[in-house]
C-alpha cells in the first residue's frame, strides 16, 4: 500500500509540474488574478489531481472504508439479534419463574389445607378420646358410688336389724338368733329394694 500510494503521489507531483511548465513556456506575466489561458491550465491540473485523487481513494481507500462499515453494521446486526434473543430468552425464563412461583404457592397452600385438616382431625379424635374417658371414668365413678352406697345402704339395715334385734330380744325379753337376725335382714333389704324401684 505504501508503494502504490508513493507512486501516485509522484504521479501527482509530476503533472503538477508538468502543468507549471506549460504554464511558464507561455511565457506570459502572472498577475493577481490569472489570465483564462493561465487559469485554464490550473484548472485543468486541479481537475487531472482530483481525478487521481478519487480514483485513488475509489480503488484502496473506499473499499476498505465500506467493507469496514459493512463489518460495523453486521456486527451491529448480530449484537441486535442476540440481544433480542436474551431479551426472549429472559422473558420465558421470567414467565418459567412465575409459573414456577404460582404453582410452590398452590403446593403450599395445599400444604397447608392438608395439615389444618389433619390438626382438625387430631383434635376431633382427642375430643372424642377425652370425652369417651370421661364418660367412662363418669360411669365408673357411678358404679363406685351406687356400690357404696348399697354398701352402705345394706350396713345401714345390718346394724338396724341388729339394733332391732336387739331391742326386741329386750322387748320381748327373749334373745333372737342369728338365723333369726339373717332373715329379718334380708327380710328389710327386699322391702328397702321394692320401695326404691
Amino acid at each position: 500500500m505504501n508503494v502504490r500510494f508513493a507512486s501516485v503521489a509522484g504521479l501527482l507531483a509530476s503533472l503538477s509540474l508538468t502543468a507549471s511548465t506549460l504554464a511558464a513556456d507561455a511565457h506570459d506575466k502572472v498577475g493577481a488574478i490569472p489570465t483564462a489561458k493561465q487559469g485554464l491550465w490550473t484548472g485543468i491540473t486541479a481537475l487531472i489531481v482530483f481525478a487521481i485523487a478519487a480514483a485513488v481513494l475509489g480503488l484502496f481507500v473506499w473499499p476498505k472504508i465500506s467493507a469496514g462499515l459493512d463489518e460495523r453494521a453486521k456486527k451491529i446486526k448480530d449484537e441486535i439479534e442476540a440481544a433480542e434473543m436474551a431479551r426472549a430468552q429472559a422473558k420465558d425464563a421470567l414467565e418459567q419463574y412465575q409459573q414456577s412461583l404460582s404453582q410452590a404457592r398452590a403446593e403450599a397452600q395445599k400444604e397447608i389445607d392438608k395439615a389444618r385438616a389433619q390438626a382438625q382431625a387430631i383434635s376431633a379424635e382427642l375430643k372424642t378420646k377425652a370425652d369417651a374417658e370421661l364418660n367412662a371414668m363418669r360411669e365408673k365413678a357411678m358404679r363406685d358410688i351406687d356400690n357404696a352406697k348399697r354398701a352402705a345402704v345394706s350396713e345401714v339395715y345390718a346394724q338396724g336389724s341388729a339394733l332391732a334385734a336387739s331391742m326386741a330380744g329386750k322387748i320381748l325379753k327373749r334373745e333372737v338368733n342369728t338365723n333369726d337376725t339373717q332373715r329379718l335382714l334380708d327380710e328389710s333389704v327386699r322391702q328397702l329394694e321394692g320401695a326404691r324401684n
